[in-house]
């Protein structure tokens, strides 16, 4: 599969200015002191990237860690159980954490990796994800930011994946004919 058979969806444009603007709104609904920044990889990296140097480019003192969780393996769909692969290494007990993902699809992964920071001692833990699919009966609570809301495609670029392809893609494309399968 070429990225010609992918639709734009999201230009790289659009994605920069949405990064910016919900940088500030974190920086508004924040208190003072480090902002913990942990990003679920692999399809957050663009993302946390992006979001990390607009929040320091602001003034915002940042700590940074990633975790590799796994709910979709090589498929398309999710298999419905979340593997923690790689846990943080940072102490988060007592600090305010920005978790943050690529695609808020079931809830599952979110809702997860949420429970395991809050035990862990995290003392408050916001959650900002890059895309939202429109998903009725989605498990757990809203993030608190969202880039963009989504249809149900199946999407790429940007850090999301298929398979392991089309990661480097500098904006978001959608499946010509919605999702596989």
């Amino acid at each position: 599969m070429t990225p010609a058979e992918y639709a734009l969806l999201i230009s790289e444009p659009r994605i920069a200015g949405r990064v910016r603007d919900l940088a500030g709104e974190i920086i508004r609904n924040r208190g003072d002191g480090e902002l913990c920044l942990i990003g679920l990889m692999k399809g957050s990296f663009m993302f946390m990237a992006d979001l990390s140097r607009e929040l320091s480019r602001r003034g915002v003192p940042l700590l940074t860690d990633v975790m590799t969780v796994s709910s979709y393996r090589e498929d398309v769909r999710s298999s419905g159980r979340v593997s923690i692969i790689q846990d943080i290494t940072l102490d988060i007990k007592g600090r305010d954490v920005l978790l943050i993902d690529d695609i808020l699809d079931s809830g599952l992964t979110l809702e997860t990796v949420r429970g395991h920071l809050h035990v862990k001692g995290a003392a408050k833990i916001s959650v900002c994800v890059l895309l939202a699919k429109e998903r009725p009966g989605r498990a757990g609570p809203l993030p608190e930011y969202t880039g963009f809301s989504i249809g149900t495609e199946f999407v790429v670029g940007y850090g999301l994946d298929m398979a392991g392809k089309y990661r480097e893609l500098p904006a978001i494309y959608a499946l010509d004919g919605g999702s596989p399968g």
